[in-house]
């Protein structure tokens, strides 16, 4: 076989399906995919579909469907060979040596991947064994479920002194020392004599390709002394790991289907954004971002939201990520940057807040301009022209710097348009060099609009050569549309300012919302409830923290056996004393400060059991419905997003008016049962 499948899904990975129909018919965008007419026959109305993300193309008036291979058999009458010949010349990719050894290279590889099936078989089997318990604990602490754990295949490499285990079981299943070495298993060289397993006392993340084959290992130690503490497989004829991303195949699933591709740091991260409901996480493999890794997510979209911790080195993993991508920027290709809370990371911010703290900081994700903006004004002082003038400089270096020629032209025109509103003179129409506009004599001191300091930003403005047309710097010439937000007087802020305004930003100082305050006022004066309804309870979303919080406690209390009086009024007594004993005492003040009514009855003490019952599913019913609107409108801004028509602004506006009918709904909760007189009876 002289193109061998590895090859073969190369190619297919660097030449997008609409790259190579697009020279043949003329595209255009509809949603996730791409129309046009067909090319194998006469039509007026296209019927004939793109998708990237699934790699195939299918035209319905003929019925014909494939891959780019098929595509350019099909078009060209070109056999098999030749096809793949043509595609490797426009991808830049070599074509194989034809050799004798082809065959028994690639029945190599089959051998090589069987090796890696085995050894993950082998990590999550111990996981699972007594020997796993430390590990087992290790992500209960991280709330990984058992069964997040069997959904992402984790496993666990058995501690010291054990430094064979691994070894000897791949040995028993008849799998050669040489295998596992070169499968980066085993440690091997010159100055050790006898090969060791390589990970030991590690929890193991597989790492797989976008067959789902287990390609490669990384495996986090747990304990404090060890040099490294995440420890990935060595470069191997399987796995480079500049080339793959973690969770690559089921990303590239989910962001077909409409999930954002967002792009965290590690593998926790990913499984952390998986379980609240982001699909399309993924992760580098242990390094920076790197070129290939920036393909393979512009594959899967077209603009990747980068999250990254709010602290200084994610501000730097940040700017690294903005100027490698920088050069590549095509129309419509871009990143977007989303910056956590400071001292936070994805995995924090999903336990502590769920999905909904998580949408807030995607929400405020940034354009790359703003980032390379940010970086480039930070810190700095531009009070005499000639920092001004080394600010244009290098503000036009990033942007000759990107190979796309038109993308490029907007670049240095937003920059132009930054730079002259930032720098120009309160009043005046742009920059000094030019047209006479620079101010001779007793004029006004140079001050940036937008009420920038004067020792900062005084003196001229900037000169000649960054903006476009001969002779003329930023002035003189018509303005532009106007430009982004004028430079803050004060100190750089990695946070947008509608972040800072939300509740991830505003900690304790937001209140839980009406309805979960009064959900657990309702198991707190009524704990019968959890009887029935405990596991509905521990599945219920909470957006705050703090209702999180108050409910694993009201949980924790439910387990003393007190609560299991007959006595109402006892049970009730007895939650809130336990509650106070734990250490909830300010929560539950500021779940009671929560509920502006006194008027739903049903969730105060004294209640009967029937209203009890009564409100309680209606507030269930109501916080369900919510969220799952909340869902649903976050699925209806992307559908319009990529596809701005008529059906989908429909569609967004009915989620709105239904959300707004949940509202309405809701009042109604308030006054239940409230004339009925009825009071609890010993249950």
């Amino acid at each position: 076989m002289r193109f061998t499948p590895q090859f073969l899904d190369e190619l297919r990975a660097r030449l997008s399906v609409s790259e190579v129909v697009g020279k043949r018919v003329k595209l255009k965008k509809a949603g996730r995919e791409w129309k046009g007419l067909s090319p194998f026959q006469q039509e007026k109305t296209p019927s004939f579909y793109v998708n990237d993300q699934k790699g195939f193309y299918h035209d319905f008036s003929s019925g014909k469907h494939g891959d780019i291979i098929n595509f350019v058999m099909e078009t060209d009458g070109l056999p098999f060979a030749e096809a793949v010949e043509r595609l490797a010349s426009m991808a830049g990719l070599p074509l194989p040596a034809v050799t004798p050894d082809a065959a028994r290279h690639e029945q190599r590889r089959r051998t090589l991947h069987d090796v890696m099936e085995l050894a993950a078989k082998f990590f999550a089997e111990t996981l699972a064994s007594r020997v796993g318990a430390k590990a087992r604990g290790y992500l209960a602490d991280r709330a990984i479920s058992p069964a997040t754990q069997v959904q992402f295949r984790l496993g666990y490499a058995p501690p010291p002194p054990e430094r064979f285990a691994l070894k000897e079981h791949l040995g028993k299943l008849g799998v050669s020392v040489e295998d596992m070495i070169e499968t980066g298993l085993l440690v091997a060289g010159n100055d050790i004599p006898v090969p060791y397993d390589r990970f030991r006392d590690r929890v193991m993340f597989p790492i797989t390709d976008l067959r789902g084959r287990v390609i490669a290992f990384g495996g986090r130690a747990l304990e404090k002394d060890v040099p490294a503490k995440y420890l990935n497989s060595p470069e191997t004829p399987l796995f480079h790991k500049g080339d793959n991303l973690y969770n690559h195949q089921t990303a590239r699933k989910a962001t077909h289907d409409g999930a954002s591709l967002i792009v965290v740091e590690g593998y926790v991260d990913v499984i952390a954004m998986v379980t609240a409901g982001f699909p399309g996480a993924v992760a580098p493999l242990g390094t920076a971002l790197t070129e290939n890794q920036l393909a393979l997510l512009w594959k899967m979209a077209d603009e990747p939201i980068l999250c990254f911790d709010g602290d200084r080195a994610g501000q730097k993993a940040a700017y690294r990520a903005a100027d490698l991508a920088l050069p590549f920027l095509a129309p419509g290709k871009s990143l977007r940057f989303a910056l956590l809370p400071e001292g936070q990371d994805p995995d924090d911010l999903a336990r502590s807040g769920g999905r909904g703290a998580i949408e807030e900081v995607i929400a405020a994700a940034r354009p790359l301009a703003d980032m390379i903006w940010s970086r480039e004004l930070e810190g700095g002082n531009f009070a005499t022209p000639e920092r001004r003038a080394a600010l244009e400089a290098r503000i036009k270096e990033l942007s000759n710097g990107i190979r796309d020629e038109v993308v490029r032209r907007y670049y240095r025109n937003e920059f132009v348009e930054r730079l002259q509103r930032t720098f120009a003179p309160d009043g005046g129409r742009g920059g000094f060099a030019g047209r006479g506009n620079f101010r001779q004599g007793g004029g006004r001191a140079f001050q940036p609009r937008g009420g920038g300091q004067a020792n900062r930003f005084g003196g001229q403005g900037f000169g000649q050569g960054f903006g476009q047309g001969s002779g003329q710097g930023f002035g003189g010439g018509r303005r532009g549309p106007p430009g982004p937000a004028p430079l803050p007087s004060g100190p750089y802020q990695a946070a947008s300012p509608q972040l800072a305004a939300s509740p991830i930003m505003r900690g304790q100082r937001s209140a839980i919302s009406r309805r979960e305050a009064l959900i657990l006022q309702s198991l707190i004066n009524h704990p019968w409830l959890l009887h029935e309804h405990l596991e509905e309870v521990a599945a219920l979303e909470f957006a705050h923290p703090e209702a999180h919080k108050l409910r694993a406690g009201i949980i924790a209390a439910f387990a003393n056996d007190h609560h299991h009086s007959p006595d109402p009024g006892v049970q009730a007594e007895k939650m809130r004393a336990d509650i106070e004993k734990g250490g909830f005492l300010q929560l539950l003040q500021r779940v009671e400060g929560g509920i502006t009514t006194a008027a739903v009855w049903g969730a105060r003490e004294g209640a009967a059991r029937d209203d009890v019952l009564a409100t309680w599913h209606q507030l269930v019913a109501l916080h369900r419905q919510y969220h799952s609107l909340l869902r649903e409108l976050k699925d209806a801004e992307l559908a319009l997003g990529d596809d701005p028509s008529e059906a989908n602004l429909a569609w967004l506006r009915d989620v709105k008016a239904r959300l707004a009918a949940v509202d309405g709904t809701e009042a109604l909760i308030e006054g239940f049962g409230e004339l009925s007189g009825r009071f609890q009876k010993s249950v």
